[in-house]
């Protein structure tokens, strides 16, 4: 990554799971972050579930029919998401990240209005029976703008945002927005160069091999072999580079320098036009 080169990179939140630290991941985040440019955005779905659980607040998840699961967000489940995803997983990220030298600012959608979004008024579900049917939208939505001037002054200044995929919606109420659309709307606000997706395996795989390059054109016929994890992630990533974003790159986070290494081209599967 050159100096003066922007990246987006999402990362889960079992970063900050367990007593082991990523080691080799945050050392190659520190990296990074020394050369400028960096922007993270970060997710934590399971710790939200598990909180929810804590307090009483059993969580439901819907499945689209594309296959996408997600959080039904009520708004109970909507106060719980902000308190988690934005309080707890975020704070702590950043508090990790500053123990190893990255010197980061935690922000949500409310932020300087970082996130704005539009609340989905109906989800389209696929029921146990494998009908469709259109439920209440709850505190679901799709980010509609993003506060690039913001991400661009922290930058300018040496920090890297930190970003929970937390929007605030038109009648400034908290939503819950998809973490591998987030990054790749912030990816795009910014031009960035490349945006990188972390997950548990090597790339998209194909038999058993990973795929090493993609063009955004024949995503379709790889999406009936991938599971629906993997699914939104390609479509996020094809949103990015369809948006400007030079390319977008789904590999592990658990390799020795796991972005360095998949900017370098040598690990993961790129995705470009």
């Amino acid at each position: 990554m050159s100096p003066s080169s922007k990246v987006a990179v999402k990362i889960g939140g079992d970063l900050i799971k367990g007593e082991e630290l990523n080691k080799p991941l945050l050392e190659d985040l520190c990296s990074l972050a020394k050369q400028g440019g960096l922007v993270v955005v970060h997710g934590g779905g399971d710790i939200v579930t598990e909180f929810a659980k804590r307090l009483g607040k059993e969580q439901v998840f819907v499945v689209s029919p594309e296959g996408f699961k997600s959080r039904y967000t009520d708004r109970e489940t909507a106060e719980i998401y902000a308190m988690v995803m934005a309080g707890m997983i975020n704070t702590k990220i950043v508090g990790v990240f500053q123990q190893f030298g990255i010197n980061a600012v935690g922000l949500s959608g409310f932020d300087g209005g970082l996130l704005r979004a539009e609340r989905k008024k109906r989800l389209v579900i696929v029921d146990e029976q494998g009908r469709k049917r259109a439920i209440e939208g709850g505190y679901t939505g799709k980010i509609s703008s993003v506060n690039s001037a913001l991400i661009e002054t922290l930058l300018s200044g040496g920090y890297v945002p930190v970003i929970s995929p937390l929007a605030m919606g038109l009648e400034f109420e908290p939503l819950n927005v998809d973490g591998d659309r987030t990054t790749a709307s912030v990816a795009k606000s910014i031009q960035a160069d490349a945006v990188v997706y972390l997950t548990d395996v090597e790339g998209v795989m194909d038999g058993g091999k990973v795929i090493r390059k993609i063009a955004a054109l024949e995503v379709e016929g790889l999406l009936e072999k991938i599971g629906p994890g993997m699914s939104t992630k390609i479509h996020a990533a094809v949103e990015a580079v369809k948006g400007g974003v030079k390319r977008a790159i789904i590999t592990s986070g658990f390799a020795e320098k796991p972005i360095s290494s998949a900017l370098e081209g040598n690990k993961g599967t790129v995705i470009s036009l």
